[in-house]
């Protein structure tokens, strides 16, 4: 009996371990979505442990009416699913500055994250994923915005 529970804790804690191996140490790419005109964000992942990571993600907008850029941060708890799926929740914060032509200034968000990623058998990751932020700044981000955004990352 007291190989049989060995055995099953061995098995148990191999397949965690498998899991363990689903997050790469890096990841960069492109996020792209829309949040408020924040098209394209270069986004970089990085390892914590098994399954945690975290995730930076620098956004910018260029058009007639606003220049601006803004810097998110965010700390991802992942849970595998089937094969190579992934699930993410996550919770972070981020700032900026924008241009407005007469206003100019800096902005501070608060930002959640939850999406769902495929793990390819070569270095790519791809990921769908919704994230609010609420922004702090009258004169520019004062509410809370969604943002859909397919993400493309290399993995090394």
């Amino acid at each position: 009996m007291k190989t049989y529970i060995t055995s099953i804790v061995a098995i148990i804690a191999f397949a965690f371990s498998v899991n363990a191996q689903e997050i790469s140490k890096n990841a960069i790419g492109l996020r792209l979505g829309d949040n408020d005109g924040f098209g394209g964000e270069v986004s970089y992942q990085r390892y914590l442990n098994e399954n945690n990571r975290l995730e930076f993600d620098l956004g910018w907008r260029d058009s007639n009416n606003v220049e601006a850029f803004k810097l998110v941060g965010l700390y991802q708890w992942v849970f595998p699913l089937d094969g190579n799926f992934n699930w993410y929740v996550g919770a972070g914060a981020g700032i900026g500055s924008f241009d407005a032509g007469e206003v100019d200034g800096t902005f501070g968000l608060v930002a959640g994250d939850v999406g769902i990623e495929y793990n390819f058998d070569i270095p790519l990751l791809l990921s769908l994923d919704f994230r609010p932020e609420l922004g702090f700044n009258e004169d520019f981000n004062d509410d809370v915005n969604f943002d859909i955004a397919l993400g493309i990352r290399y993995q090394f």
